[in-house]
């Protein structure tokens, strides 16, 4: 059932963006790469999306977890200028990551599974990397920890 990749939006009242995807059934659909801005989404999950009002995309609900997590660092100056900065990013990739960027600054990490999200969030807090959990949030792992 696979085929042509198509973009799915994926908006909220603040922000709006557009993932790559693979159709995979009637109505649902493989991401292709991970979010910048949305939560609760991660690379290879299988959303549902119908189109809208313009005949885009649009993500309805999640059907299936992939087991990807995601989280997001951004970096003061873009890894491109920040030896320190690509550092803790080939670090990641050594743990097993990978990583897309928006820019150099502003940087999307799978964690597949298999990788240990807590010794990846423990290593980005030693780095003193500014950095957020993304899927899943932070108070989806630590309830009630505010």
């Amino acid at each position: 059932m696979g085929g042509a990749k198509v973009k799915v939006l994926l908006r909220d009242d603040e922000y709006a963006e557009t993932l790559w995807a693979e159709r995979v059934g009637l109505h649902r659909y493989r991401l292709d790469n991970s979010p910048f801005w949305a939560y609760g989404l991660s690379w290879l999950d299988v959303v549902e999306a119908h189109p809208d009002e313009n005949g885009q995309l649009a993500f309805t609900r999640v059907v299936e977890k992939s087991g990807h997590r995601t989280v997001r660092v951004i970096f003061k100056s873009g890894i491109d200028e920040d030896p320190e900065g690509q550092a803790v990013v080939d670090e990641l990739v050594r743990l097993g990551c990978s990583y897309e960027g928006m820019h150099p600054g502003y940087i999307a990490i799978d964690v597949p599974p298999g990788v240990d999200l807590m010794r990846v969030a423990a290593y980005l807090t030693e780095q003193g990397t500014q950095w957020e959990h993304a899927d899943p949030r932070y108070s989806e792992l630590h309830p009630g920890d505010e």
